[in-house]
């Protein structure tokens, strides 16, 4: 709804100024060149052929460089093409060339509107704010500027909104790695514990090899050794029966 209206206010107040433009200013089509391209321009404006009606007023351009009024309609032109940064300059261009200050301000408001249109919207505030300065009856401009003041808080509280989701996100990965790396130190614990103990083991077993082995050894030596008795008694027997 708040979009709606939005539209429905910058397009009335653009052709609104439009004409208040021509008619305001009875110089401006005392050159004969100048007034038969504003009139051409007006045409091809009210059948919506905004660039044909660009092009008619920039010739009124060439005839008159501070043709101001014809650098407002080059505005109304390129807003309606949807060109609003071109229609920005050219409005931006209408208020340094103007010294009246209604003309400043429905330049200022229309310059607001492109603004806007463009995603600037703090910008168009200042341009609304601008704009009321010089005529503090405007209400459209009094209206598109709550519009945008309302636009630029919301704007501002998605970001931050945007901003914390990003945050949460970010600790919630920064949790992860944590789990992870702490899944990995357990497993290098078990790991090396698994080592310790299969180390453990094999140097029991090697252990009980050992011992194994020795035994061995000594059951062999005690082995030798009543083999050695044995002999030396069944020698000693052979020498007695040989002295007999």
């Amino acid at each position: 709804m708040f979009v709606l209206k939005k539209e429905i206010f910058v397009s009335v107040m653009i052709r609104t100024l439009f004409f208040v433009a021509l008619l305001a200013s009875p110089g401006i089509v005392n050159a004969q060149g100048e007034k038969k391209f504003i009139r051409q321009g007006n045409r091809e404006y009210n059948d919506s052929k905004y660039s044909e009606s660009e092009l008619s007023y920039r010739r009124a351009i060439d005839k008159n460089k501070t043709f101001s009024d014809a650098k407002f309609n080059i505005g109304d032109a390129l807003y309606k093409q949807k060109k609003y940064e071109d229609a920005g300059r050219q409005f931006i261009e209408n208020v340094n060339l103007n010294e009246s200050k209604n003309k400043k301000s429905a330049a200022l408001y229309n310059l607001g509107n492109s603004l806007l249109m463009a995603d600037k919207v703090q910008e168009s505030i200042e341009a609304y704010k601008n704009s009321l300065r010089l005529d503090p009856g405007n209400m459209e401009a009094k209206y598109n500027l709550a519009y945008a003041q309302d636009l630029l808080k919301q704007q501002q509280q998605e970001q931050q909104n945007e901003q914390k989701k990003d945050k949460q996100d970010q600790n919630q990965e920064d949790k992860k790695q944590d789990q992870n790396q702490n899944q990995t130190s357990d497993e290098e614990k078990n790991e090396q514990q698994q080592q310790q103990q299969q180390q453990q083991q094999q140097q029991a077993i090697s252990k009980e090899d050992a011992e194994r082995l020795l035994n061995a050894i000594a059951n062999d030596e005690k082995d030798v050794q009543e083999k050695v008795k044995l002999a030396k008694a069944a020698k000693a027997k052979v020498r007695t029966l040989k002295n007999w």
